[in-house]
């Protein structure tokens, strides 16, 4: 621009017809360059940037308009000749209206063009008119001069320059300027080109990806909107383009663009769809300056599918699959938390502990879907029993454990009550009734404990303690119970070692033939004298073994024993008589019941008619491989009794199915003959029935004459009992049958 105002003036001053020989001061001519280059300069800077107010355009118009005019009038100022130039001021204001008129529409033109790129013709427009200015002003301002001859002017020696070298100068400035504006055009081109791609393939790039890509102002008025968040929020581009980002977030929960706190972060929000659905989604964003403006980029992407597999794994790791409940892990979490706040807060809680009675026998008998539907209907009467604050959770089983809030003990009673008598009502499961009870046990904080694992301990403690008195009860944890659990897990953890050490020993009570009054057989009793803790019953022991499933081998001990001892007997001369040995629950369970037996056998020598088993009506009732259990050891030889007949649950139905010789009245019954109508009635019904059904019948816990005499009037076949004998080591038996 510069370099064309400076070659217009020139070769308008050679097109110009001037009387007396002209030459031009060299430093002058060089230095008429300058204003119209940088005048040109700073008005396109002006006018370049991004964001242009048109007092600015203005102010680049005048620019524009003072270096044509510097660069006019210096050139007039480099002329050497015999001559006086004098200036018609009017004629010069024309000329600077001419050249600032002629800008100030080139400048407009120009910048309403750059809003409007397809409207090539307004920027050829203005060109035209930066060329009339140029041009317009330069005739003008010669028009204004006047040359007046003086004969005492002389031309300039030395550092002057004749017109036809100014034609030279200026075809070399036209040259460049041609070169200038050839290179210009090709690197703008190039350049528009390179970056055309570059927006191609960046543009092509934020339309494809399913993400959200938002651009807002610093107000937040969105200014772009891809293919991804039209596809996300619902919204077109010529909907939302020009609203504000906060309408696209659920109670305006976008972060304020002032933040700088969140730029280059990741946050979680809820998303608000054009239809009203609500979603969640991560948000990252970004900020740059331009033109002193702040921008603002948003990436947005739809995290509905990563919460809800989130959810997924949360449920696994902290819920029950099974009733939805809480698990060990919630619970402990919740109960930590709650110990903490009522430590703080001066208040108490409580601990419920608690299983179903008799669920290993629902499960068995029913199913094992019977049994989980039992588990779920469970948590259901339990949770209802609740408020909201309290806290169930299934540990696993048919273990349920409940944490009550600001509860004292007259509260956690009356809580556990209510549950024992939402579970006692009957349960209609695939169209069976099924009936099943609770015990319960609790435990208070801080007076039973002040951290969740004792608290936890001493509500479990409790719940077997009530499960010992008898079920369907509940139970206040106190701190004897502590010392029977130390004294149980000692018993617990000493079975195996006893049994390694010799501390178990088995005892033959006698059974006596009611009409003779001999000894017809004996029944094996297991018992233990601990090295430490002495003598230990086993209505004590027994159950621990059940649970640690060492009944097994106290079991076989007993079972081998026993076999060995009566072959002993007979070797050593006695009548042959059976010894009855008590099969547990696990016992009989087990697959090879019958290859332990055959091996107990073959390696006392012992005949198996000589050995009895007694089983208990439980770990028969409504088991389908039972009886054929039953008939296997039945075939080998083998003399079965039900122990303890009557306590049981089984139907008198099975009776006539089990492949049994003998039923034994349990001692509880015959010990209440003369003190208890009803018992003395069971033992005369059990004896009738036992004599119908062509099976043997024995009497337990004879301890009086008149018990005798009672159960001699209803014909029963046996007995036994403290008034006949104890239970003997195997030599006394030996003298008892020698005195005999």
């Amino acid at each position: 621009m510069g370099l064309g105002i400076w070659s217009m003036h020139f070769i308008g001053m050679l097109a110009s017809h001037v009387s007396v020989e002209v030459t031009y001061h060299t430093p002058l001519v060089i230095l008429s360059i300058f204003p119209a280059l940088f005048a040109s300069g700073i008005a396109f800077a002006i006018t370049s940037k991004p964001q242009v107010r048109k007092i600015e355009v203005a102010i680049g118009a005048i620019m524009i308009t003072i270096g044509i005019i510097a660069m006019h009038y210096s050139g007039m100022a480099a002329m050497q000749m015999q001559a006086n130039i004098q200036y018609d001021v009017p004629l010069v204001i024309l000329s600077v209206f001419v050249a600032l008129a002629a800008s100030l529409l080139a400048m407009f033109l120009l910048f309403y063009a750059r809003a409007r790129s397809k409207l090539i013709g307004l920027k050829v427009v203005s060109a035209a008119l930066i060329a009339i200015g140029v041009s317009g002003m330069h005739y003008v301002g010669m028009a204004a001069v006047q040359f007046k001859m003086d004969s005492h002017t002389h031309t300039m020696a030395g550092n002057t320059m004749g017109s036809s070298y100014i034609a030279y100068n200026v075809g070399i400035g036209m040259a460049l300027i041609l070169l200038i504006a050839i290179t210009s055009i090709r690197s703008e081109t190039k350049v528009k080109s390179l970056s055309d791609d570059y927006d191609r393939q960046f543009h092509s790039v934020i339309e494809s990806t399913a993400d959200g890509i938002v651009v807002t102002d610093a107000a937040g008025t969105i200014s772009q909107w891809n293919n991804g968040a039209q596809s996300l929020f619902g919204y077109s581009k010529e909907e939302i383009q020009q609203q504000n980002v906060r309408m696209i977030f659920e109670h305006q929960t976008h972060p304020k663009h002032d933040s700088l706190d969140l730029i280059g972060k990741t946050i979680e929000l809820i998303g608000f769809k054009k239809d009203g659905t609500r979603f969640p989604v991560e948000l990252s964003m970004g900020t740059w300056q331009m033109a002193n403006s702040a921008y603002y980029s948003l990436i947005i992407r739809d995290i509905t599918e990563r919460k809800s597999t989130e959810e997924k794994i949360s449920n696994l790791v902290y819920l029950d699959s099974l009733t939805e409940l809480p698990n060990r892990r919630l619970f402990n979490d919740r109960l930590e938390s709650s110990i903490d706040q009522a430590a703080v807060n001066g208040k108490v809680l409580s601990i419920l502990y608690l299983d179903l009675d008799q669920f290993k026998l629902i499960n068995d008998t029913y199913g094992h879907q019977t049994g989980d539907r039992l588990l779920v209907e469970a948590s259901t009467r339990i949770k209802s029993c609740l408020s909201k604050t309290d806290t169930l959770a299934r540990l696993g089983g048919d273990e349920f454990i409940v944490l009550l809030l600001n509860a004292d003990y007259t509260k956690t009673e009356a809580v556990a009550q209510k549950i024992l008598g939402a579970l006692n009502e009957p349960f209609l499961l695939n169209d069976e009734t099924v009936f099943t009870t609770s015990s319960i046990g609790g435990s208070l904080f801080p007076s039973d404990g002040q951290s969740p694992e004792i608290l936890v301990k001493n509500a479990d403690i409790a719940m077997y303690r009530a499960k010992e008195e008898g079920r369907n009860n509940f139970q206040f944890f106190t701190s004897e119970m502590n010392e029977l659990v130390s004294r149980k897990s000692k018993i617990s953890m000493s079975i195996r070692k006893g049994l390694e050490l010799g501390e178990f020993t088995v005892h033959y009570q006698p059974q006596i033939d009611i009409t003779s009054e001999k000894i017809i057989g004996v029944e094996a009793l297991v018992r233990w004298n601990h090295s430490l803790l002495g003598p230990i019953s086993p209505a004590e022991f027994i159950p621990i073994a059940e649970e640690n499933s060492m009944i097994l081998q106290i079991g076989e001990y007993v079972l081998h024993t026993a076999c060995q001892q009566n072959k002993s007997w007979q070797d050593a001369g006695l009548d042959p008589f059976r010894v009855a040995v008590n099969i547990s629950a696990k016992q009989f369970s087990q697959g090879n019941i019958a290859e332990i037996v055959t091996s107990a056998l073959y390696q006392s020598g012992l005949a198996p008619e000589f050995l009895e088993l007694e089983l208990t009506e439980s770990i028969i009732q409504g088991t389908a491989s039972a009886i054929s259990k039953m008939q296997e050891l039945k075939a080998m030889g083998i003399h079965l009794s039900i122990d303890d007949f009557g306590t049981g649950y089984s139907s008198l139905s099975y009776l006539k199915m089990f492949p049994i010789d003998t039923l034994k009245i349990d001692q509880h019954f015959t010990r209440n003959i003369h003190s208890n109508p009803k018992d003395a009635a069971l033992v005369d019904t059990i004896i009738q029935m036992a004599h119908n059904l062509e099976l043997n019948v024995i009497a337990e816990g004879v301890e009086t004459l008149e018990q005798l005499a009672f159960l001699k009037t209803k014909k029963c076949n046996q007995a036994q009992g403290y008034f006949f004998h104890k239970p003997m080591l195997p030599e006394m038996i030996e003298e008892l049958y020698v005195k005999a």
